[in-house]
């Protein structure tokens, strides 16, 4: 997969974002700006300014390079057989990223993050369109739900990516309905639940999917 530089230039805009707006308000920002907040929205940790540097650099921009890199150091060659596919996620992830990080950005700046709802509104979004690229995901070692099961029978790995996207879709409109009647305490609560839950179903499901497939020959 030969990098394509006018292609590419949507996504290296979409970088950069996080980037220029630090740039342009970076004279405006105070020696110490609020670099944590709690699970309530309240800023619990500070530091200096230079510290938000690492925000582009650790979101949008390392997230755009790993996906830069896996098509070269995929063993056996099947993200490239995914195409148009894995660009869309790779634009998609890191479009998520470079607006996290400009809302992190933001929310230093004014000293505040009294909008926590958005923020879970958009993490349910990333998890609502995450789950609809599943069943489309073929096996690989990078991408999607990566258990001993779902990589030993590709069968086990389509069930479980179907089974999974449908549980990530409705667990991230969930979410984002979620975010509009919730407090930041409760959200913070619930989002935690609904990542746990989302993380443990599916890996319960490719073991016992597995474990199904192989007993079935034995049963007939």
């Amino acid at each position: 997969m030969k990098f394509n530089l006018k292609k590419e230039l949507p996504i290296i805009f979409i970088v950069l974002l996080p980037f220029v707006y630090l740039a342009f308000i970076w004279n405006s920002l105070p020696e110490e700006v609020p670099i944590h907040w709690n699970g309530s929205g309240e800023i619990d940790g500070w530091g200096p300014k230079i510290t938000l540097l690492l925000i582009p650099f650790v979101l949008p921009f390392l997230i755009y390079i790993i996906f830069l890199s896996i098509p070269a150091i995929d063993p056996k060659g099947r993200i490239k057989q995914m195409g148009n596919k894995f660009y869309h996620l790779k634009f998609f992830l890191t479009l998520f990223m470079s607006l996290l990080a400009v809302f992190i950005l933001y929310s230093s700046k004014e000293e505040s993050m009294t909008n926590m709802s958005i923020l879970f509104a958009l993490m349910g979004f990333f998890i609502l369109v995450l789950g609809n690229y599943f069943k489309t995901l073929r096996p690989n070692y990078f991408i999607g739900i990566r258990t001993p099961w779902t990589l030993e029978n590709e069968t086990v790995w389509k069930e479980t990516h179907i089974f999974s996207g449908k549980l990530w879709f409705v667990g991230g409109i969930l979410l984002i309905i979620l975010s509009l009647l919730l407090t930041a305490k409760f959200l913070t609560i619930t989002f935690t639940v609904i990542v746990i839950i989302l993380a443990v179903l599916p890996i319960a499901y490719s073991y016992m999917k597995f474990k199904s497939l192989k007993t079935t020959p034995q049963t007939q």
